[in-house]
């Protein structure tokens, strides 16, 4: 019997009904401001799963969330497709290239660099007068934007992951000249996109627990749909506070986890 078997039938109705109430609640806020990963990923980690699973798995039921997001927003005509296609070529194919980076190259840089980036990035959407519902000038052509944002978030996205949605909407922002809600709509697309190209390889190598990603997509979907109503209703009300505080909370987390010594005296 696999491992994959095995972790398959570890799980009871009860644990799939906590893992699709985490999920809920990180697809209302993934559609808003990103950062969903910071419930998700602890909870299949308190499972038990090994985290080859949890992160192929986390990307299933993430794909779920990001799409229900996409639809809503398209369907209200927020996202601009004549614009926004290349960026969506270029984020698949590098988060395509990142997931199989990732398989070969230590990530330890990126993991004590992106604390601090969080925080800057968190200062910029506080302090910015560009973080608004109004659009401001476009700094890059579509293509450029493609290229640069897309295939370079993407690939990151697929190499390691924490704040993708952070930094596709700074890109969008800073960069495209978008308001808050509409970058936030084509923020879920490129998002949804990166999370199908890496999910794509996680299956092929065997890393997903279908069973658990499926209970959670149901959580996330519904979440999202959610979510991206309340960003349809709020604008930059909702969103900026919630970009800020999430991105600050990934950034605790990850300095809590990474420079343990100075919190040495809490204990």
């Amino acid at each position: 019997m696999s491992r994959l078997t095995e972790v398959k039938m570890e799980f009871e109705l009860t644990t799939l009904i906590l893992l699709f109430g985490v999920a809920l609640a990180a697809g209302f806020i993934d559609a808003i401001a990103g950062g969903g990963g910071l419930l998700t990923v602890p909870a299949l980690l308190a499972t038990g799963m090994p985290p080859a699973l949890v992160l192929g798995t986390n990307k299933l039921q993430s794909s779920f969330g990001s799409f229900s997001a996409t639809w809503f927003y398209a369907r209200r005509g927020l996202i601009e497709w004549h614009i926004i296609w290349p960026a969506v070529i270029f984020t698949f194919i590098g988060a395509a290239l990142g997931s199989l980076a990732v398989q070969t190259i230590d990530a330890a840089i990126l993991e004590r660099l992106l604390p601090f980036l969080l925080v800057a990035f968190a200062c910029y959407f506080y302090f910015s007068p560009r973080v608004s519902d109004a659009e401001s000038t476009r700094r890059l052509t579509p293509m450029l934007f493609a290229l640069l944002v897309g295939g370079g978030v993407g690939f990151y996205d697929g190499f390691f992951g924490p704040g993708t949605g952070s930094f596709f909407a700074i890109g969008f922002v800073a960069l495209a000249g978008f308001g808050m809600a509409r970058a936030t709509a084509h923020t879920k697309l490129l998002n949804f996109t990166s999370n199908i190209a890496s999910l794509i390889f996680f299956a092929l190598g065997g890393k997903v627990v279908w069973s658990v990603g499926f209970a959670m997509a149901l959580g996330q979907f519904i979440g999202a749909r959610f979510g991206s109503k309340l960003v349809l209703i709020k604008g930059v009300k909702l969103i900026k506070p919630l970009l800020v505080t999430i991105s600050l909370l990934m950034s605790a987390k990850l300095i809590w986890s990474q420079y343990p010594a100075l919190f040495a005296w809490l204990h």
